[in-house]
């Protein structure tokens, strides 16, 4: 199985950590050497291994803070990538970080620069990692994780200076309002081999700080001391609180279970490197071309993990066709044993029947003339729809009796008192013709209307009038002829005209002016 691996190089010794599910492993320690790069190159070459992270703990790191124009944008980070190199020239691993803005002024961007200021120390192992091709996710500084650190164990005060005791020696962090300003790195004994003073080295740190204006005059500087119990016990009586220094004691075996590691360290390696296995972030100084197989494995990984989400869909896609292919077949198997029972079934209702019965065939053919008279068969419907539509414009009229026929267009359309369909008693009715029954084209239909006119019968112009604006809306129809069989008041001239207007009817019964019309429509 493929493992993390986390380097902790110092400038006499690296240490290998193997990572595994979260746990760091028993460390492999190597000279920082030519001997030791074989060495190393050797046993990482023997089996497999995965992202490569190398963390640094060096007196040969330089920070700088300055102040730049707010710039936004691609701009911005040109200007930090020039002022970066203009810094730090001679050495490729570089960092910087915008932590705010002054609060006066122009309110320029707060920067801090970063730099490993000996390359040498840390390139014999880059260009090894590159020649095993093995992914190198990034370099990083116990420096800059002890952020991390710091959030870790909660620590909140605004200018706070965390003293650890590691590997490389003793490291000294100044942190202003929770961000980074400052590091220092000594060497925990001193020539003799007696352990440094760490009140005298906080007191020279403070010194450094107030006159870089990081703290000010009067201003009291929270130190906190993180080591192993025994280690406290002998500092306290050391560190004595003064105007502007206050020390506070933090148990390593409080920061492993804050940080959960099972077992208490001794230095504050373990909980970095734990840290920076968790967590990993993206490479704090830049490696350039030195990350590329990172980036190779990372793609290849993503490749993969694609490849297997890719086939396990096509599996379910493959498990869901099949269920579907056995519901298919069994819904197909069931259908088919129902047709088949359909036709036993008709088969034997066919057998018991006379044999003149028509066939299937002559059958369809038959509902399909029936559709087709539907479609094209004569009805009154349409052309009583016309006439209801005349008589809502003019209301006066009251039907009294209507007579629809139908007439192929050889034959006269010329209204009978019989419907089409009359016949008289003991005679034959003929075969009706296909054109009676609108094939190949509707048959104009015919109309004898009877009625009407609901004004007083001695009212002659109004009659009249009535019946014009009846006919009209009559004519103005689609393909309606309307021909007045008879006029409500003979008005030829060899008629006399009799009676007075308003004289009211003669005898003391009142009588409507009749007329009859022949309707012709074509559909």
């Amino acid at each position: 199985m493929l493992h993390s691996h986390l380097l902790y190089l110092s400038s006499e010794f690296v240490w290998a950590y193997p990572w595994h599910q979260g746990v760091l492993g028993e460390p492999t320690r190597y000279p920082n050497e030519r001997a030791g790069v074989d060495a190393f190159m050797d046993d990482l070459d023997a089996r497999p291994y995965g992202p490569v992270y190398l963390m640094v703990d060096l007196i040969e790191e330089d920070f700088q803070r300055i102040t730049l124009p707010h710039v936004t944008g691609r701009s911005g980070r040109r200007l930090l990538a020039r002022r970066l190199l203009q810094q730090y020239r001679e050495t490729p691993y570089r960092y910087v970080r915008v932590q705010g803005r002054e609060p006066d002024g122009r309110q320029d961007d707060i920067a801090l620069l970063s730099a490993l200021t000996n390359p040498a120390l840390v390139q014999p192992w880059v260009e090894a990692l590159e020649l095993l091709r093995a992914p190198l996710a990034g370099l990083y500084s116990t420096t800059l994780m002890t952020s991390s650190l710091v959030h870790k164990l909660g620590l909140a005060d605004q200018r706070l200076l965390l003293v650890t005791q590691q590997s490389a020696g003793l490291r000294q962090s100044y942190f202003l309002d929770g961000q980074l300003k400052f590091s220092r790195l000594t060497l925990a004994v001193d020539r003799d081999g007696a352990p440094v003073d760490v009140a005298r080295e906080t007191a020279k740190t403070q010194q450094f700080l107030t006159s870089t204006r990081l703290i000010g005059r009067g201003e009291v500087l929270h130190t906190v001391i993180l080591a192993p119990d025994e280690t406290l016990d002998r500092l306290e009586p050391q560190c004595q609180d003064g105007p502007e220094t206050a020390y506070h004691f933090e148990s390593m075996e409080t920061a492993a279970d804050r940080t959960g590691l099972p077992a208490t360290p001794e230095l504050a390696d373990t909980l970095l490197l734990t840290l920076l296995g968790r967590e990993r972030p993206p490479s704090q100084y830049s490696l350039g071309e030195a990350r590329r197989y990172f980036q190779l494995w990372r793609a290849r990984l993503a490749l993969f993990s694609a490849s297997a989400v890719l086939a396990a869909g096509t599996l379910v896609w493959l498990g869901v066709d099949v269920w579907r292919y056995v519901e298919a077949t069994s819904a197909t198997d069931t259908m088919y044993a129902q047709a088949r029972q359909y036709d036993e079934r008709y088969r034997a209702a066919l057998s018991t029947m006379t044999p003149a019965i028509d066939k299937t065939a002559n059958m369809k053919a038959a509902v399909t003339v029936a559709q087709l008279l539907v479609r094209q068969g004569p009805q009154p419907l349409p052309l009583m729809t016309h006439l209801s539509a005349a008589l809502d414009k003019v209301p006066q009229i009251r039907v009294l009796e209507l007579d629809w026929k139908i007439t192929p267009p050889a034959t006269p359309a010329e209204p009978v008192a019989t419907g089409f369909m009359a016949s008289t008693s003991g005679t034959v009715v003929e075969p009706i013709s296909s054109l009676m029954l609108g094939l190949p084209a509707k048959v104009p239909q015919a109309l004898r209307l009877e009625a009407e006119i609901m004004v007083p019968p001695d009212n002659y112009r109004e009659v009249v009038n009535t019946m014009n604006a009846f006919t009209q809306e009559l004519a103005r129809q689609p393909r309606m002829a309307v021909e007045i069989v008879q006029q409500p008041v003979d008005t030829r001239s060899n008629v006399k005209l009799s009676g007075k207007a308003g004289a009211g009817p003669a005898g003391g019964v009142e009588t409507k002016a009749r007329f009859i019309l022949n309707l012709v429509w074509q559909p």
